[in-house]
């Protein structure tokens, strides 16, 4: 694939944004016509975004679905609102704003998941400097977050909030296990330590793992140092085993996150990081009585749930690096790289 730098244009009348074309996935910076809002509508200029795993599959051609091109990419953003269409009632001009990843999934179970309606594939996504969408899809955000903190909410923040309180009903004294430090994985060791719940966190990187604690991890584990990590982490507990688990690794954690899990424990079911091969015995998880749930980011009302909470407690999402928008091919290849912590975001 090629990943081209961008040349700068702008013409009246229009405004930039980055497409992915086929068939070589190659990124271009592109010129349209600035979108006007139809009836139930808002037109954003676009602020900030941020990176998310499933957004460099998607461009680099790997996903597990394959979607049309050319397509604008990411789900995750910022932005002001500077158009409205008729029959708007939950925003206004000069909002900032956020876009929900699900357009349909305001409330309730994940039934309200529609396939095809997701951000950044197959709908176009927030790379573009302005971006038209359904009041429904949009949230307001905390005042007091930078642009680029706002702009990390949609997916990781989302992820992470629905699965340990909307989902797992976190509550004080429960013991949280994270893997790694990605954007999720910071989000949840936040949300745990604002619950008053014990994180413990597990990273191949001992400077990460400091990181972790300073951030209010509990306990951390070096799984490059100590491959039996989940032996690590029951004897952490005495070995009850915790009592929710953030799956990120995919089938190649997973039994070790089983072993790991204290009997009727929760383990949501997020990514694959580690990769998408490897065996799973389902027996295991009868044996322990334990409920797995998969988590494809959550409802509206966990977003707006979240926000409300995190402006409470005036925490700030975990930035590793910012690129700007017209960058987005060097933020990819950041995000690649492993060795961020939190959340790779593009400024425009």
């Amino acid at each position: 694939m090629e990943v081209s730098r961008f040349a700068m244009a702008t013409n009246t009348g229009f405004s930039r944004a980055v497409t992915i074309s086929s068939p070589e996935n190659r990124i271009e910076l592109i010129d349209r016509p600035i979108p006007q809002p139809r009836r139930g509508e808002v037109v954003i200029r676009m602020l900030a975004a941020s990176l998310n795993f499933r957004d460099v599959e998607i461009v680099r051609g790997t996903f597990q679905t394959a979607y049309r091109r050319p397509l604008i990419p990411l789900s995750d953003g910022v932005g002001e609102v500077v158009a409205v269409g008729e029959d708007i009632t939950r925003v206004k001009l000069g909002d900032r704003v956020a876009p929900t990843f699900w357009r349909d999934w305001i409330a309730g179970d994940s039934a309200a998941a529609i396939v095809g309606t997701t951000l950044g594939g197959p709908l176009d996504g927030v790379l573009a400097e302005h971006v038209s969408l359904e009041e429904q899809r949009v949230v307001q955000v905390p005042a007091y977050l930078t642009d680029v903190e706002a702009a990390t909410l949609t997916c990781a923040g989302v992820t992470a909030w629905h699965s340990l309180i909307t989902v797992g009903a976190l509550a004080p004294g429960e013991t949280v296990l994270i893997q790694g430090t990605g954007g999720v994985a910071m989000f949840a060791l936040q949300f745990a330590a604002l619950l008053g719940a014990t994180p413990i966190v597990i990273s191949g990187s001992d400077v990460k793992l400091e990181c972790a604690r300073a951030l209010g991890a509990a306990a951390t584990v070096n799984y490059v140092q100590t491959p039996e990590w989940d032996r690590k982490v029951r004897d952490l507990t005495d070995d009850r085993g915790v009592d929710h688990i953030l799956e990120l690794g995919g089938p190649s954690t997973f039994s070790r996150s089983l072993n790991a899990a204290r009997v009727g424990g929760q383990i949501y079911i997020i990514g694959y990081l580690g990769g998408k091969a490897g065996e799973i015995n389902p027996l295991e998880i009868f044996r322990r009585r334990l409920r797995a749930h998969g988590v494809s980011v959550g409802s509206r009302n966990s977003f707006e749930a979240m926000n409300r909470a995190i402006a409470s407690a005036r925490l700030r999402p975990i930035i590793d690096s910012v690129f700007p928008w017209t960058e987005a091919p060097t933020a990819i290849e950041r995000l690649e790289s492993g060795t961020h912590i939190g959340k790779v975001a593009l400024k425009f």
